[in-house]
C-alpha cells in the first residue's frame, strides 16, 4: 500500500521544555541539527511523512507534531529522538488520524 492510499496514521504531538523555537535554537542548536538529520532519516525510508513546529501560539511552550505511518513509527520516532533522549520533552503522546481521501 502506498501512502497515499493509506486509510490511517499516527500524528505524534509534542510539548518540548523550551519558551519558543528561538529558546531552542539558541540554547540547542545541535540538538535541532541532530533532530532534524533523524527526521530527515525516517522520512526518506518513509516512516514519516510530515513534521514541524507549531507557529500560532507564541506564549506556549515550542510545540511540534509529525504524521507518521504506524504506532511503531510513532514510538520509534519519539524514542530516538534527540530532545527525548536529553529530557527537553515534556509530555507527548499519539492519536490516530483518518485520511478521508484514501
Amino acid at each position: 500500500m502506498t501512502t497515499a492510499q493509506q486509510r490511517v496514521y499516527d500524528v505524534i504531538f509534542v510539548v518540548t521544555a523550551y519558551e519558543s523555537f528561538a529558546d531552542a535554537s539558541a540554547k540547542a542548536p545541535d540538538l535541532i541539527a541532530a533532530h532534524i538529520a533523524r527526521s530527515k532519516e525516517l522520512h526518506a525510508e518513509g516512516k514519516l511523512l510530515m513534521s514541524g513546529a507549531f507557529l500560532d501560539h507564541p506564549q506556549e511552550p515550542l510545540s511540534t507534531m509529525g504524521v507518521l505511518i504506524s504506532p511503531e513509527a510513532a514510538e520509534e520516532y519519539i524514542k530516538g529522538d534527540p530532545f527525548y533522549l536529553n529530557g527537553m520533552v515534556r509530555s507527548w503522546h499519539v492519536r490516530e488520524w483518518a485520511n478521508m481521501f484514501a
